[in-house]
């Protein structure tokens, strides 16, 4: 029975080691100059109740250091100031365009709809999207995300992390669960594959946009305006990934763990639409990650080749410890590593968690 349970024990360790093996793409790469072609590209936004970010935030976005670029303010049925403030800016910067949407009985609380008018508003073929509550870490934003739009590449994948508050334990869980997300999409995305992008950082070209018929194919879903997206239009050939320290956008991030608890809810609720391959690589990573820790704790229990264990754990948690690391040193996250052992437990308890909540009912509204 012993040998049994340490077999299973190393082939389940094996699983999770070929996995972080395969970040190493991400966490051991360089960044790569590019040829800046300075590509027109307008700035998409959609605002829905955001007054008060938009006072913040959006000045970051009319600041970019870049010859040619227009901004468009989504306004998704604001039942605050949010229009007011868009049109306050307007009036000083005429690279503002206003869409106002009115919410109807077909595409109520509908985030696809809203964003498929702002396209369709913008005169440029290069499209950056962000959120309201975002912005900019540098003046370099629009230059180093749009400096991938190389001959090929309709899409770019950037990143989209969230304010630091110091001394915020969820903060650190926040920022943590966005970079192992960013270390996974950037590292499958190098190695060809593709899966997903983040709306608060991400680009794709007009022309993908209409041949993808847009959101057509899951405009029912109340999510995925950037994952589904992504995972639907692209490929090893047009996608590229920008983790550029110039080019990295910053969120407010949720203030409590209920908000934020909901927010991961509607965030998972339309994994179960991507493309199968993808649904298995995700999904063989999160049941590997509790498995090891079932038969860790089993054999630990029973003292079952307990030293063996102990060794195979300390190499999981170096290896891991080399990824979060340096992929961390990449995109400024650094303070959040140290506590990866935790944070991985609690994650897998909450994603058991979220996925319990979603069988119960899913989310119904981006905002």
């Amino acid at each position: 029975m012993g040998a049994i349970l340490l077999g299973l024990f190393i082939v389940v360790s094996l699983v999770n080691l070929l996995y972080f093996f395969s970040f190493f793409s991400f966490a051991t790469s360089g960044i790569k100059s590019k040829i800046h072609p300075e590509v027109p590209v307008s700035v998409i936004i959609c605002a829905k109740n955001e007054e008060e970010n938009l006072k913040n935030f959006l000045p970051a976005i009319l600041e970019q250091d870049y010859p040619e670029f227009e901004v468009i303010v989504i306004n998704d049925a604001s039942t605050d100031g949010t229009l007011e403030i868009i049109e306050d800016f307007q009036k000083t910067d005429p690279r503002i365009k206003i869409v106002n949407v009115q919410n109807n009985e077909a595409f109520w609380a509908n985030k696809k709809y809203a964003l498929t008018l702002g396209i369709k508003k913008a005169k440029n073929t290069h499209l950056l999207f962000t959120d309201a509550d975002c912005a900019p870490q540098t003046k370099n934003w629009i230059r180093e995300m749009s400096a991938n739009f190389q001959p090929g590449s309709s899409i770019v994948l950037g990143y989209g992390g969230y304010f630091q508050h110091s001394g915020s334990l969820l903060n650190k869980l926040i920022r943590f669960e966005t970079l192992l997300t960013a270390i996974q999409y950037f590292s499958y995305a190098k190695l060809g594959s593709p899966y997903m992008g983040v709306g608060r950082n991400l680009a794709y070209t007009s022309t993908k946009f209409y041949e993808m018929k847009g959101f057509a194919n899951h405009l029912h879903l109340r999510s995925g305006d950037d994952d589904l997206f992504v995972n639907e239009a692209s490929t090893p050939d047009n996608t590229a990934i920008c983790f550029h320290p110039d080019a990295i956008t910053r969120s407010v991030p949720k203030s409590s763990f209920g908000e934020w608890f909901h927010q991961k809810r509607r965030h998972v609720s339309v994994a179960g639409h991507y493309k199968t391959k993808h649904k298995v690589l995700l999904g063989t990573f999160f049941t590997f990650r509790v498995i090891f820790w079932v038969l860790f704790t089993a054999m630990m229990i029973l003292q079952v080749y307990p030293q063996i264990a102990l060794g195979i754990l300390a190499l999981k948690l170096i290896t891991e410890a080399f990824v979060y690391i340096k992929a961390g040193k990449k995109l400024n996250e650094s303070d959040v590593v140290w506590l990866f052992p935790f944070f991985d437990l609690f994650l897998i308890f909450m994603q058991l968690a979220i996925f319990i909540a979603n069988l119960i009912s899913k989310p119904k509204h981006w905002k």
